[in-house]
C-alpha cells in the first residue's frame, strides 16, 4: 500500500514489515530503499532529479513526524514512521543471520571502517565485504570496488539528495545489490555522532537535537514551513 505525499510514494508499513519488505528485496534481485523526511520532500518538490531518484525506489520509508503529519493531514495516513537508523541496525541483524554481505559507502574517511568494526561486534558473525569513504571523484573506481565486493546490501551514506540520485544512477551496475540510502547512519554507528536521547525520538524531535548539537543546520529548518504550507495548499486542493 502506498500513500502519496506531494509525489512521493511512501510505503505504509510498520517498522517490522520494513526490516521484512527489505529481506524480501535483498533476496529477490535487489532495489533501492530511501527514507525521506520533509527537508528532502521538498527538495523532490523543486528538484525533478531528486524527485525521480526519490520516488522510483523500490521502498520509500517515512523517517519524520513531519512525514506522518502531513500524510494524516492529507487523507493518505501511514501506519507508522519507520525511522532510517533503526531500519539499518534492523537489516544489519538480519545479514547476520542470514550469512548476507554488507558494504558500507560514506562519510569522512576512516568512518566507514569504524562502522564496519562496531558492527561487527555487535553482529557476530556479521560478514563486512567491502568499506569506502564518500569523499571520492573516480565513481568508476568507486563502483569497480563494490562490484568486486559483491555484497547483499550497500550501505550508501552520502547525504541527501547526492546519495539518491547515486543509488539511481548506478542501480544498472549494480544488480542484484539492496542499495539503501542512510544519511548520517554511518557516523552514528561509528561513534562519531550521537543519537537523540530517546526522549527526544519518543516525541519525534531527533531534528531539534541535531540543530541544538550542529547549530549550522539552523538554515536547514527554514524549509520546513514551505513544506507545510504546501502540505496545507494541497489538502485544500483535495477537499475543494
Amino acid at each position: 500500500m502506498k500513500a502519496d505525499i506531494l509525489g512521493i510514494p511512501f510505503d505504509a508499513v510498520t517498522p517490522e514489515e520494513a526490516v521484512q519488505r527489505g529481506l524480501v528485496l535483498m533476496e529477490s534481485g535487489g532495489g533501492r530503499v530511501v527514507t525521506p523526511n520533509p527537508e528532502i520532500v521538498w527538495k523532490c518538490h523543486t528538484d525533478p532529479d531528486a524527485r525521480d531518484a526519490v520516488a522510483t525506489a523500490d521502498l520509500i520509508l517515512a523517517d519524520g513526524i513531519g512525514i506522518i503529519k502531513a500524510a494524516k493531514k492529507l487523507g493518505r495516513p501511514l501506519k507508522d514512521r519507520v525511522l532510517g537508523i533503526e531500519w539499518f541496525f534492523a537489516m544489519l541483524g538480519v545479514c547476520a543471520e542470514k550469512g548476507m554481505c554488507v558494504f558500507f559507502l560514506g562519510g569522512k574517511p576512516g568512518v566507514a571502517e569504524a562502522a564496519a568494526q562496531n558492527a561487527i561486534n555487535t553482529h557476530p558473525g556479521l560478514v563486512i565485504c567491502g568499506t569506502h569513504d564518500g569523499y571520492f571523484t573516480d565513481e568508476a573506481a568507486v563502483l569497480t570496488l563494490i562490484q568486486a565486493a559483491n555484497p547483499d546490501f550497500l550501505v550508501v551514506s552520502l547525504g541527501a539528495p547526492k546519495q539518491e540520485l547515486w543509488m539511481a544512477r548506478n542501480a544498472v551496475k549494480l544488480p542484484g545489490v539492496l542499495m539503501a540510502g542512510l544519511g548520517g547512519s554511518l557516523d552514528v554507528l561509528a561513534g562519531t555522532v550521537s543519537r537523540a536521547p530517546k526522549v527526544f525520538s519518543k516525541l519525534g524531535l531527533e531534528w531539534l537535537y541535531r540543530v541544538l548539537r550542529q547549530p549550522s543546520r539552523i538554515p536547514r529548518l527554514f524549509v520546513i514551513p514551505k513544506f507545510l504550507r504546501l502540505v496545507r495548499k494541497t489538502a485544500k486542493q483535495n477537499h475543494a
